[in-house]
């Protein structure tokens, strides 16, 4: 199945979420929690992931993740990696209790498609201090795609991971998370980047942008997607494709807020003060701009 039907598909069949101009929301993908090897992309950006998290609980936000949050090509157990980030998945708990966490798989986390799947690793997991099962995400469902409604207009913004009708990512997703596991990981570990990631390839990236350019101006939908790892935030009156980015940047993690019926692309990064202190900031990359900007009269629910 192509890129475009794909997107269709699971566009069609997502779950709504609607929301009003109160509402807010905060989207990361692309974490790629590991096991804080050498090989984990997200240990250098751990606390400030949990420090922007803890803000956003603290300030009401509905936290999504579109994708790829944990490394489940590279790493043989989950647990090594709840383990190893106890203190991030406590926090994704507490939202979640709260009815504030929504998950989205990517092609590195596709095998949480399988409900069965999703049951053994993420409902519950063992507590070695009580001897017992304790719950984590009990009864979640780990979507292919989400559908933001928003109310006083009706529109859609769709949410997926952005993978989607790729041959390694996805058709062939087994194949790649042997080679992610056995032979890029190892070579990871030495130093040297897997260069079939889009992240990495430019023109694999550029022609997968254009292919999803062509979805949402065909079906003239607002899309946000991951999996690049490349930020994008357009103009009014272009293609309204937007991009978080990724939690795996040098010394910086971007996402994308959605409040008081706005949008914006924001990153937070570590930085030091001239006394020497270590800083965590929030910057906003581009916007607010009115999400009305960026919706087509046609996708408007009368």
């Amino acid at each position: 199945m192509s890129r475009g039907r794909r997107l269709t598909a699971i566009f069609e069949s997502a779950k709504e979420i609607p929301f009003d101009d109160s509402t807010q929301f905060v989207i990361f993908s692309d974490c790629h929690r590991g096991d804080g090897s050498w090989a984990d992309d997200f240990a250098h950006n751990q606390n400030v992931f949990y420090h922007a998290l803890s803000r956003y609980y603290q300030e009401g936000y509905i936290y999504i993740e579109i994708g790829d949050g944990d490394e489940l090509w590279e790493n043989f157990r989950f647990d090594e990696i709840r383990q190893m980030y106890s203190n991030i998945f406590k926090l994704l708990r507490k939202f979640y209790t709260e009815n504030r966490l929504y998950l989205i798989y990517g092609n590195h986390d596709k095998e949480r498609k399988d409900l069965k799947t999703v049951k053994q690793t993420l409902y519950h997991y063992y507590d070695e201090k009580s001897g017992e099962s304790v719950p984590l995400f009990d009864g979640i469902r780990v979507h292919g795609g989400l559908v933001l409604r928003y109310l006083p207009t009706g529109n859609k913004i769709f949410l997926a991971h952005g993978h989607q009708g790729d041959l390694l990512n996805d058709h062939l997703w087994k194949l790649g998370k042997f080679l992610g596991r056995w032979f890029w990981r190892p070579l990871q570990l030495l130093g040297v980047h897997d260069l079939t990631r889009p992240a990495i390839n430019f023109k694999k990236r550029k022609k997968l942008e254009r292919k999803i350019l062509r979805w949402v101006e065909t079906h003239k939908q607002t899309f946000i997607s991951g999996h690049t790892h490349r930020p994008r935030f357009p103009s009014p009156g272009a293609a309204p494709y937007f991009n978080d980015g990724s939690c795996v940047h040098p010394r910086s993690i971007t996402g994308i807020e959605i409040k008081k019926g706005e949008i914006l692309l924001i990153k937070w990064e570590l930085s030091t003060r001239e006394d020497g202190a270590l800083l965590i900031s929030k910057d906003i990359l581009a916007g607010p701009q009115k999400l009305s900007l960026y919706f087509s009269a046609s996708n408007a629910r009368p």
